[in-house]
């Protein structure tokens, strides 16, 4: 009786093994007959029934079943796992004569194209880039800089004041006298940084801008050194043609001060629209670094001399490229930055 189950046990296992189409349905025929409360199982349990010298005989017939079942068992998950191999590589067929799929990526914006070669011509002067923070307090943003208290120029720059004595920095000239109180001459940096000031917002203006300060501090510095270290840099970001012309001005942190223009690099310096005929442009603003700013942070006017120059990089990247109206570099309008 015994060996009758076992073979339709055995029998039926088989047929729906190879019948299975999928591998939860081969899971369930395997839980169903060599499980725990499988059919081989359950069979197992009636040989306390089983004359005593059959036992041997009919425990070896059943394991020999369990060992056949598991070898189709076994057959059967890998004819299923090959089946579904295929059909994922039949449904991941790629066509190579079909167009490649375009990757979409940003574009660098105007004003960091113009910052990073305005670094790449100072660093390889040997400049170091440091940054500062941009809300500042009075003192380094403005009296550090031989701009006391009631001075004009606080008034010219209509700056944003947070408390009585804290603000958003107007300038970046605050990071050149934190540098100078943390670290001892020689001294070659630039500080590129966003400053903020109460202007009304047209093709010229805004409230909030960029700015790259530079300075050099060392003993001997002259005039003739800023001068030729503005030229270097005009040439490399303007053109090998570049002229450069210095006019007197006045700067509270700077004696002497000067404004730099370069000669049109649309029109060589012969006028034209670009230039307002004027055949030069005004870049930026420099001068000699004030006694008292150099005292101020510590650092002795007997012994050492320097230099400091301000460049608004809006207007560098508004000239190298050509742009009419400042507020373009803010709107994100992706159709102008694809330009870039």
């Amino acid at each position: 009786m015994i060996k009758d189950n076992l073979e339709k046990i055995r029998q039926d296992a088989v047929k729906k093994m190879m019948e299975s189409e999928t591998m939860e349905a081969l899971n369930e025929i395997r839980v169903a007959y060599l499980g725990k409360k499988g059919e081989l199982t359950n069979l197992l349990k009636s040989m306390k029934d089983v004359d005593p010298k059959d036992r041997p005989t009919v425990g070896k017939l059943v394991n020999e079943a369990r060992e056949e079942l598991e070898k189709h068992l076994s057959e059967a998950q890998a004819r299923l796992a090959m089946e579904k191999r295929r059909l994922q590589l039949e449904s991941e067929v790629i066509d190579v004569t079909l167009p490649a799929k375009k990757s979409v990526v940003g574009h660098p914006h105007p004003n960091r194209v113009a910052l990073d070669e305005v670094e790449r011509i100072f660093v390889g002067m040997g400049y170091e880039v440091v940054e500062g923070p941009e809300i500042e307090y009075d003192y380094y943003n403005f009296e550090a800089l031989n701009i006391p208290a009631n001075h004009p120029a606080k008034d010219e720059q209509d700056t944003f004041y947070i408390t009585k004595d804290i603000l958003l920095r107007t300038q970046t000239s605050p990071v050149q006298v934190r540098t100078m109180e943390k670290k001892k001459p020689p001294i070659r940096v630039i500080s590129p940084g966003r400053v903020f000031r109460s202007d009304e917002v047209d093709a010229t203006h805004s409230p909030s801008f960029h700015q790259i300060e530079g300075m050099v501090i060392d003993k001997g510095i002259t005039f003739a050194d800023l001068k030729g270290t503005l030229q270097q840099f005009a040439k490399e970001m303007f053109g090998e043609d570049t002229r450069v012309k210095f006019r007197p001005h006045h700067f509270p942190f700077t004696e002497p001060s000067a404004e730099m223009d370069v000669s049109c690099f649309k029109c060589g310096g012969k006028g034209c629209r670009f230039c307002k005929n004027e055949g030069w442009i005004e870049i930026l603003g420099c001068g000699m670094v004030h006694p008292k700013v150099l005292r101020m942070s510590g650092i002795d006017p007997e012994i050492y001399s320097g230099f400091a120059f301000g460049i608004g990089l809006e207007r560098i990247a508004l000239l190298k490229y050509e742009i009419d109206d400042m507020r373009l570099l803010y709107e994100n309008d992706i159709r102008f930055l694809r330009q870039f």
